[in-house]
């Protein structure tokens, strides 16, 4: 991680409206030490020195914000989710992208291109974001194909520096 400096709200305050009303959450940030960095091609949040957002690029160069997956822990009723059985977890868990074969149920908003971030359906607990390679139909009705494209995981060197 480099350059990591503090920020005020008011500097960061359009990112953190744009990832509130896409995830539909309430980042609860009043009063917290706020900090920006940089994390490879990534530029980070870090809410009381835990990262909580990034903001990446999708391949048209456009630029997103996104919780991490630490951020999903506190957010767990965050919109854009992907819901896979416990078969897909072991694969998630080194990297893999996600196959449409171990998804269950899908956010009804997502759309191809979207991030979105992949979750256990039965403790609800974050495992992955990434790149949504379908729509919610597809995601949950097809059963062959890769479904996202994964961009960060349980297990990665975004999440073991965070711990």
């Amino acid at each position: 991680m480099k350059k990591r400096r503090p920020v005020r709200r008011k500097k960061i305050a359009p990112l953190l409206k744009t990832l509130e009303s896409d995830l539909g959450i309430d980042l609860q940030v009043d009063g917290a030490f706020l900090e920006m960095a940089e994390y490879g091609p990534w530029s980070m949040v870090l809410v009381d020195k835990i990262a909580k957002a990034i903001e990446v690029q999708n391949q048209e160069r456009e630029r997103f914000v996104f919780l991490t997956l630490r951020g999903f822990l506190d957010h767990d009723n965050a919109g854009k989710w992907v819901e896979v059985d416990h078969g897909a977890i072991p694969f998630l868990m080194k990297g893999a992208d996600c196959m449409v074969a171990g998804v269950h149920a899908a956010d009804a908003s997502i759309e191809v291109g979207d991030l979105v971030w992949i979750r256990d359906m039965t403790h609800k607990r974050p495992l992955a974001i990434g790149w949504a390679t379908m729509n919610a139909e597809e995601l949950t009705n097809l059963t062959k194909g890769k479904g996202i494209n994964t961009l960060h995981w349980v297990g990665d060197e975004l999440w073991g520096m965070e711990s």
